[in-house]
């Protein structure tokens, strides 16, 4: 919940958003090794994204990449300035990116503490230093990704854009960078990170939270978690006989039960685990921001990223129709 007291800047938005991806660190990092990017998810998830934004009928045609700088391991930048002069104005579906920070971030912030605050402590404050340019490190090889597939991509911190919290909550978060980005025709990728906190000096701003308050802000058409697992399970999909949950109703005073499939226990609660290093609550912060987004009447989809099921998800298939050969979980608002 935000505060009150607290008033977002005013936003002014000429073009609907399509949808908001969440990317989840596990999905586009392995997780377990420090800052190793899963280069092969990511390439594919850049491939989809263009894919899901390009409006039927406009020209695929070549694929004319935007990172014109210099890349690790190779001898020469991959520049195409030339391709440009001609190009006509590709149509694209609006649409926002927010990425977690998988192996990037976590580890300095769990072991610094800065997500419980305390600025004035040495090691909280270099934590925090470590923590921004681990995320943004990942964040600009993201953008760079999605660049080098003609995805017009900007990289934007909510620390750098002025977004505070108060005892963890966003209480100030200005959105009109992110609504001037899209109105000029750019992908806005924002990131978890760490901001300052109005109580403890500081603390972990997680991508699940800003994807809520965007939703909140900007309406897309629906939202799309990429995650590393098909879906939600109804314990550790690592486990025996762990069971894919397909449809999840939100209700009114914001609590929630499993539609599909029938479990035999409909009361009993979905179990679910957070690893020791993350910082912002893993898969039970994703249910609960999922399920704030849905009571605003906004389809969520939680799918395995870098599948024909992300795709289908990506690309606004599943509106109207859940077909029965998808596997993922839509999170929906009880109407």
């Amino acid at each position: 919940m935000e505060d009150e007291n607290q008033s977002t800047s005013d936003v002014h938005l000429t073009k609907s958003i399509r949808c908001i991806v969440k990317l989840g660190g596990s999905a586009i990092t392995c997780k377990t090794e420090l800052e190793r990017i899963n280069e092969e998810s990511l390439e594919t998830v850049s491939q989809h994204l263009r894919q899901a934004m390009m409006v039927p009928g406009s020209s695929g045609g070549k694929v004319l990449g935007m990172d014109w700088s210099k890349r690790p391991g190779f001898a020469e930048t991959s520049c195409g300035v030339d391709d440009f002069r001609d190009q006509p104005a590709l149509g694209f579906n609006h649409f926002i990116v927010v990425h977690g920070a998988g192996s990037f971030g976590h580890f300095q912030a769990s072991k610094s503490g800065v997500h419980k605050g305390s600025l004035n402590q040495p090691l909280v404050k270099a934590g925090f230093v470590a923590t921004r340019i681990s995320v943004t490190s990942l964040n600009l090889e993201i953008v760079r990704a999605l660049a080098r597939e003609g995805v017009p991509s900007l990289g934007l911190s909510p620390f750098a854009c002025g977004w505070l919290t108060r005892e963890r909550n966003i209480s100030s978060a200005d959105v009109s960078t992110v609504a001037k980005a899209i109105d000029s025709g750019f992908v806005p990728v924002l990131h978890g990170d760490a901001v300052f906190d109005a109580s403890q000096g500081c603390t972990i701003l997680s991508g699940d939270v800003i994807i809520r308050h965007l939703a909140e802000q900007l309406k897309p058409e629906f939202v799309v978690f990429l995650t590393d697992v098909l879906g939600v399970y109804d314990r550790p999909p690592t486990e025996p006989n762990a069971v894919l949950l397909r449809e999840i109703e939100v209700r009114e005073d914001g609590s929630w039960s499993v539609v599909k499939p029938a479990l035999e226990n409909t009361n009993k609660k979905v179990e679910i685990t957070v690893p020791a290093h993350d910082t912002t609550g893993g898969m039970r912060t994703k249910i609960s921001e999922a399920a704030m987004i849905a009571k605003l009447g906004i389809d969520v989809y939680i799918v395995k990223v870098a599948t024909s099921h992300s795709l289908r998800a990506l690309s606004g298939e599943l509106k109207d129709n859940i077909p029965e050969d998808w596997l993922g979980t839509v999170i929906r608002f009880l109407r």
